[in-house]
């Protein structure tokens, strides 16, 4: 099978630079008239999900990214309180500029107990909140909120109360998968992670650096 002749083959190497700037030239004048019409400013409500790989990692690099711009971050871990996580031990270290908290006793399977479920998701969304609402924080990353969510151990309603008055210009990411349609909804930003393979499916555990 022989290659068929190339669009451009009977182009020397300038004329096919000179094309190729010409393109790149009119790609920018009309990425930048497109970037001149977005002027408004607002703190973004994020949700990532979906049965992909990478809705907390994602949310993380957000926060790494906030904090190098000198803004003041809260995390909450929804149902990882039992997880020693690679994130949670770098933000610890980083002082005042980050509030993190982990609250429950891991993932709902671990405990068989709805109701300290329950409270624990209580607890922690009140954490959220109040770092929400105090208009001291820049962002909020509410992690694996979805979840609870879905358990029904909290109001969706009340998630969307506080998320429709928060301070204007304050940031909330929400993560975890089977996000609710009304969270959805009043989102600025949804990601929908899919998932193509995972190593789990092959029989590989999670590993240090890459799942905690």
């Amino acid at each position: 099978m022989t290659d068929k002749p190339g669009k451009y083959d009977h182009l020397s190497e300038e004329e096919l630079n000179a094309r190729h700037a010409e393109k790149m030239k009119k790609k920018k004048a009309a990425r930048d008239k497109i970037i001149a019409t977005k002027t408004q400013e607002k703190g973004l409500i994020m949700v990532h999900t979906g049965k992909g790989k990478g809705k907390s990692t994602a949310a993380f690099g957000m926060v790494f990214r906030a904090l190098g711009n000198g803004m003041k971050v809260g995390v909450v871990q929804f149902v990882k309180g039992k997880w020693q996580t690679g994130e949670r031990v770098i933000l610890e270290k980083l002082g005042d500029q980050v509030t993190m908290t982990a609250m429950g006793d891991g993932f709902t399977w671990e405990t068989q107990d709805r109701q300290r479920d329950i409270d624990a998701a209580r607890a922690a969304w009140e954490r959220a909140k109040a770092m929400i609402m105090d208009d001291e924080h820049d962002m909020v990353l509410c992690d694996e909120l979805n979840i609870v969510l879905r358990y029904d151990y909290l109001p969706v309603s009340e998630i969307i109360e506080v998320l429709q008055n928060k301070p204007e210009m304050t940031h909330v990411i929400i993560t975890g998968r089977n996000a609710k349609e009304e969270l959805m909804e009043v989102a600025d930003l949804v990601t929908d992670m899919t998932m193509v393979k995972h190593p789990f499916r092959a029989g590989v555990k999670a590993q240090v650096g890459i799942e905690f």
